[in-house]
């Protein structure tokens, strides 16, 4: 895998251009703060009422409807939500300037066919590896969150040279930015998000932690044991991967670790990850998830309901009510 850092961008690619960022939320607001902090001429588009419109208007920005914002600009960034970005293209669409550049920041609707830009427009993706906010601190410091890169569509010839240039601005370059592809962004990203770190690791909390308190220990250890602890983990595995886990962990967790890890994530649960990845490369969860959109989302939002439901919910929000420095930054 090829990995350009900062010093490989060509970041005259966007000298003098204009880059419409649509959407506000955690990954728009990063963007463009970061782009204007780059020297990037920046308009914002969002939907007339919307709640983060003050917002973006707070921060110094020109906010425009999206159809507005893009008439004028060279790179369009489609920071919304995923269910929200094929109807806003269709809307839009004329009004985006000819051998502009469209940047996903996530694959999902060009893979899976829900966009079809137009021939004559760059189609890129520029994916940092971490949440908006991290993004945007990681740059006020001087660092970088790594980035995904792809092209879908070099219609200019100078696709990728913008892409290094916007990654670049937001920082990626500072962390590295890693080439890929949209199909292998999007499927790993879906395969990481359901099998491991949203619903592998959510499910193993609370499996967990039902079993303990079926067991008749207090359910307030077994918040403590199951999830609250998760983190200190996941901090060890995050800064030096299983080693300095290892090294920071009792040679009693670690026998614990050797000895009955792999009769929890037995060859069962490796079948089943399996079948979770044919769903998505099969395009099989990209089909549901559409439906259950278009049905106005009955079946997420029952889910939904049934999981804040769960006890680990109530003990765990009396817990974290008396430890006030969980939501202090540091």
């Amino acid at each position: 895998m090829k990995i350009y850092n900062e010093s490989e961008a060509n970041t005259g690619a966007l000298a003098g251009k204009r880059v419409a960022v649509l959407g506000y939320g955690s990954q728009g607001r990063a963007h463009a703060l970061n782009l204007r902090d780059s020297g990037i001429d920046v308009i914002v588009g969002l939907r007339p009422g919307g709640a983060t419109w003050g917002k973006a208007e707070a921060d110094g920005f020109t906010v425009k409807e999206p159809a507005d914002a893009v008439a004028g600009a060279d790179l369009v960034a489609f920071l919304l939500p995923d269910t929200a970005q094929p109807a806003l293209y269709a809307a839009i669409e004329e009004r985006i300037p000819e051998g502009a550049t469209l940047l996903f920041a996530h694959g999902f609707n060009i893979h899976y066919g829900q966009i079809e830009p137009r021939g004559d427009l760059d189609v890129v993706l520029i994916a940092p590896k971490g949440p908006g906010d991290l993004v945007r601190r990681q740059y006020e410091q001087g660092k970088g969150v790594p980035c995904l890169m792809a092209i879908a569509r070099d219609a200019s010839g100078r696709a990728q040279d913008i892409a290094l240039a916007y990654a670049h601005a937001i920082g990626g370059g500072r962390g590295g930015v890693l080439e890929t592809t949209f199909a292998e962004e999007t499927e790993t990203d879906l395969f990481g998000e359901q099998a491991v770190l949203c619903g592998g690791a959510t499910e193993l909390v609370l499996a967990g932690f039902d079993t303990l308190v079926e067991a008749g220990y207090q359910p307030e250890v077994a918040y403590f044991e199951c999830m609250h602890e998760l983190k200190l983990i996941v901090d060890l595995l995050h800064e030096g991967g299983l080693k300095k886990m290892h090294e920071f962990i009792s040679e009693t967790a670690q026998y614990g670790d050797f000895v009955s890890g792999p009769r929890v994530i037995d060859q069962h649960v490796r079948d089943r990850m399996k079948e979770v990845l044919q769903d998505i490369q099969q395009g099989t969860f990209a089909r549901n998830w559409i439906a259950e959109n278009e049905q106005g989302k009955p079946e997420f939002q029952r889910m939904e309901s049934a999981d804040l439901a769960h006890p680990i919910e109530q003990v765990g929000a009396e817990l974290r009510g008396r430890m006030p420095w969980l939501n202090e930054q540091g």
